[in-house]
């Protein structure tokens, strides 16, 4: 009796552990199903990099792990986390502020790259170069008070559609990086916006459109003093550069505004470089992603000969140092939401 009440045991047991398995991968696919972190996102290299960089990163009984006060990611925000053919979005901006102001100033009519924009002749613009370009940003972004500046900016990126696709600028936004940023910041990282644009420009809506506050947001900047007004104390913003966050000047700028070297980098364009460098070159485990713009049909493929987002030795780099390149056509289910 007491041998065949252990044989019904041992029954027992192997009918348990056969069925627990089975029932087990049932509830860890649906678990796997139902808490995609990146559901707009393939399944392929450039995702299982990613996942993998966040387990690594907080398993506080791995290698890799890094406290949350360190894990810092930085994001390029044109051509990373929302489109920015065929001129960047804040371009947009100024000839509209342009058009806007010109009644207003009568001498204005003899400057040529003026007449460009009021004809529309993008051409002549895009001729005058980075100083043109400057020149037009200092007319439109001085002679105001900060807040003054971002009521203009606010109610521009809330009407503001794109001329080719009749988007608001601020619905040309990148669903797999929205889900991206939520996906990072659920895992105790702060995230920044590291930009050539305007941080006047962006940190208006950030929150609002990526959930990053605008004391997180690091870009261009020009010259303010502070005055008395009749109104009370103000920032007024000057015509003059103070600061150009690009290329080499984004871990500069990095490492005036956040103090610590991030974990982890996302850009799109040679302008991103040095940013993806830097992080590269910190201890322990880092990531580098680039976004490769490759989908002519939903968005736009460009890359080493493009006027706008030229992304060459920075290409060669990643593929040389094994960074993760993200192919837009095959690594992102839809691009917009």
């Amino acid at each position: 009796m007491r041998f065949q009440k252990v044989l019904s045991l041992l029954a027992i047991a192997v009918l348990l552990s056969s069925c627990q398995p089975q029932g087990s991968r049932i509830k860890e696919e649906a678990y796997k199903h139902v808490t995609d972190p990146l559901p707009s996102w393939t399944e392929g290299s450039a995702k299982q990099d990613i996942i993998q960089f966040i387990d690594d990163v907080i398993n506080p009984a791995g290698d890799h792990f890094i406290p949350e006060t360190e894990r810092i990611a930085v994001f390029d925000n044109d051509g990373t986390l929302w489109s920015e053919q065929p001129l960047y979005f804040q371009f947009y901006f100024i000839f509209d502020r342009i058009r806007q102001l010109a009644p207003q100033h009568p001498e204005w009519k003899d400057n040529d790259l003026i007449k460009a924009v009021l004809e529309n002749d993008f051409q002549t613009i895009m001729k005058s170069g980075v100083e043109g370009l400057l020149s037009l940003a200092m007319l439109t972004h001085s002679g105001m008070t900060v807040e003054e500046f971002e009521t203009v900016v606010r109610t521009w990126i809330t009407t503001a559609k794109h001329p080719g696709t009749g988007m608001l600028f601020k619905e040309m936004v990148y669903q797999p990086m929205l889900e991206l940023l939520d996906y990072f910041r659920s895992n105790g990282f702060k995230t920044y916006i590291v930009s050539g644009g305007g941080i006047d420009f962006m940190r208006p809506w950030t929150a609002e459109v990526y959930g990053i506050p605008p004391e997180q947001v690091i870009g261009s900047s020009v010259q303010s003093e502070f005055v008395l007004t009749d109104h009370g104390p103000a920032i007024v913003k000057l015509p003059s550069i103070n600061f150009i966050n690009d290329k080499e000047g984004k871990p500069v700028g990095i490492y005036q505004h956040i103090g610590r070297r991030p974990v982890a980098a996302f850009g799109n364009s040679d302008g991103d470089l040095a940013m993806l460098q830097w992080t590269a070159a910190g201890k322990g485990r880092t990531l580098m992603v680039y976004i490769h713009h490759t989908d002519a049909e939903r968005e736009w493929a460009y890359d080493r000969e493009s006027h706008i987002g030229k992304l060459d030795r920075g290409l060669d780099e990643a593929i040389e140092n094994g960074w993760t390149i993200v192919d837009m056509k095959s690594d992102w289910e839809k691009i917009y939401k």
